[in-house]
């Protein structure tokens, strides 16, 4: 464990892990511009010491690699979270007495650290900052991409108690600058600290929120954990859990809330729920698209706290790869032993990076009976957040579920289009811009195991990439074996599958059971197609069952819809970097000494 975020920082230096910017550097778009590519290249955490007008330095990629990401969370590889989750589901009490009683005392150095511990002294509350002296432009905020509203706290631990219950909630929310006093605080339909909101406004109360920068990194990635509703449980207590010490607790000054002690800034403050909500975004966000203006609530700060030479933690999120992959495999690892509990099939999954999350599921299972795949599927739908899940491929349990790619083309082998697809629906993220409806849209489910003969058996199938593409009006193709990529410049509703229809009558679609259609700026490697096509997809309205010329194909338009398509909503805009921030990050590459 790390007491705080400044103990991470110097190991992370002293394994030749963090680089240090020492010039001074933008808090806008610029230091997005040189993270982004040193995420993207595997490249160190990076601790920019002089941003342009404002007070406090800049920390970010603190999660930036697999390894890295396992460092902060106190282990030698993801997997052995897994490996710590199971050992605490192993206890087992027995019938009781003092037999039971017994049997569990060697398993107790487990919930060690379980409980938080408060404390009188907080460094984060060594500078105070009450009144006019509260000025959120002097913190480095970033302004991530160019058609952001604003400068977004992109590493925010929001603190909120339940009105009625008193539980406690610690959530990562995006939160857009508004003004020196005031944030957007991004509580989505589905969020926790949204609900704590509706119960305040039922009482007629504004509702209290704290928000910390920094600590242990453990903490900061247990406010992105999606931590199952457990009486009593916080993300406190998972922080604890995984760190094997106590996290320490202070009173706010202004709150009614518990801060981290070893927190770098606190903002305490409120949320009126009678006060108009205000518009929030455009903001770049983990599709790798931007999402609309919307409403959202304002977050009064009525006190920052510091510590004397506080550091601002900072993440960017977008097209992947992006640092949150490496959070989301360690949900992952975490999850994985209570999935078990609940589907003990279930060996192993994955969510692909190019699925950002909820796009895209792989999961292997040992197969003993008929339509088991589609049960696990329907078991996954219905936990928590896996609910958001738009595709999922299921395998079976001697499949790799990593990396994402070569698993499909296993599953297609397995996979008769039509027949062993299953189109649902169901609720979405409300950051999927292209389900039918807001917050609701359709599923797909892939049976790649091998089929029982009450399943209809194996149909024989030989995958292939043919060399030689039909010169059809595409701006790009390329095939793998089993898969075939089209680019397009969509210029007319219904163009794609009249496409698709065309490039299947040619011999070029024999050994192909899976179309991907994207339009014309998507690069044709694996990844970028796959998080194009499955970003632009609705399965119900995008995937169709089609004839090639030996068997059916499954065919995903992922291009981008229009009205006549029965899609009504705002389009978004790609996420892209100005060319000119780019230029200046390349004319200053070697001053920045990376």
């Amino acid at each position: 464990m790390f007491r705080n975020l400044e103990a991470y920082l110097l190991s992370l230096e002293k394994r030749g892990e963090l680089k240090r910017i020492r010039v001074p550097v933008s808090s806008e778009l610029e230091i997005t511009e040189i993270a982004d590519r040193m995420v993207k290249a595997g490249g160190p955490a990076l601790l920019f010491e002089r941003v342009v007008g404002k007070d406090f330095p800049v920390a970010i990629g603190l999660f930036g690699t697999r390894e890295r990401t396992a460092l902060a969370l106190g282990v030698e590889d993801l997997d052995q979270l897994a490996a710590k989750v199971e050992a605490l589901l192993a206890l087992k009490p027995g019938k009781g007495g003092l037999s039971a009683l017994l049997s569990l005392l060697p398993k107790l150095p487990l919930l060690k650290g379980f409980f938080p511990r408060w404390v009188r002294r907080a460094p984060v509350q060594e500078v105070v900052l009450k009144g006019e002296a509260v000025d959120l432009s002097r913190l480095p905020i970033l302004k991530c991409w160019p058609l952001d509203g604003g400068p977004f706290l992109t590493l925010p631990l929001v603190i909120t108690k339940d009105p009625e219950t008193g539980e406690l909630n610690v959530g990562m929310y995006r939160m857009q600058v508004l003004d020196g006093k005031s944030t957007a605080m991004h509580w989505q339909l589905h969020k926790v600290g949204r609900r704590h909101l509706e119960k305040a406004r039922k009482q007629g109360k504004k509702l209290e929120v704290a928000v910390a920068l920094g600590g242990d990194p453990i903490l900061t990635y247990a406010a992105t954990a999606p931590l199952p509703p457990l009486p009593g449980v916080s993300e406190f207590h998972l922080a604890g859990f995984l760190r094997g010490a106590p996290v320490e607790l202070a009173r706010g000054l202004t709150v009614d809330l518990p801060v981290p002690a070893e927190a770098e800034f606190v903002l305490e403050g409120y949320i009126d729920p009678e006060e108009p909500l205000v518009e929030e975004g455009p903001f770049g966000d983990h599709t790798g698209f931007y999402t609309p203006v919307d409403l959202y609530p304002r977050f009064h700060v009525t006190a920052i706290t510091h510590r004397r030479g506080a550091i601002y933690p900072a993440t960017i999120v977008g097209m992947p790869p992006m640092e949150d992959a490496y959070l989301i495999e360690a949900s992952e690892r975490l999850f994985l032993p209570p999935l078990r509990l609940v589907l003990p099939e279930v060996v192993d999954y994955h969510m692909p990076p190019e699925g950002v999350a909820h796009n895209w599921v792989n999961v292997a299972l040992r197969k003993e009976y008929p339509g088991q795949a589609y049960k696990v599927a329907y078991g996954m739908l219905g936990l928590g957040q896996m609910m958001f899940a738009k595709v999922i491929v299921a395998v079976d349990g001697d499949v790799p579920v990593k990396p994402g790619f070569r698993t499909l083309q296993e599953a297609l082998k397995h996979a008769l289009p039509g027949r062993d697809t299953l189109l649902l629906r169901g609720p979405m993220d409300v950051l999927d811009h292209s389900s039918r409806g807001f917050a609701f849209g359709g599923k797909l489910v892939l049976d790649g195991t091998r089929k029982l003969p009450e399943e209809g058996g194996e149909v024989p199938f030989t995958p292939r990439a043919h060399a030689e593409l039909p010169p059809l009006e595409v701006e790009d193709q390329r095939q793998w074996p089993g898969i075939w990529g089209v680019a397009l410049r969509k210029e007319r509703p219904g163009q794609a599958f009249s496409l698709a229809e065309r490039l299947l009558n040619t011999p070029q679609s024999a050994g192909i059971r899976l179309l991907l259609l994207a339009d014309h700026d998507t690069l044709l490697t694996p990844e970028e197609l796959l998080w194009a096509v499955l970003n632009n997809i609705d399965p119900e309205r995008d995937a169709r069952v089609m004839q090639g010329v030996e068997g059916p194909v499954l065919v995903l338009d992922g291009t981008r819809k229009f009205p006549e398509e029965g899609f009504t909503r705002t389009w978004p805009e790609r996420i892209r970097m100005d060319p000119r921030i780019q230029a200046l990050v390349d004319s200053r590459w070697e001053e920045y000494g990376l």
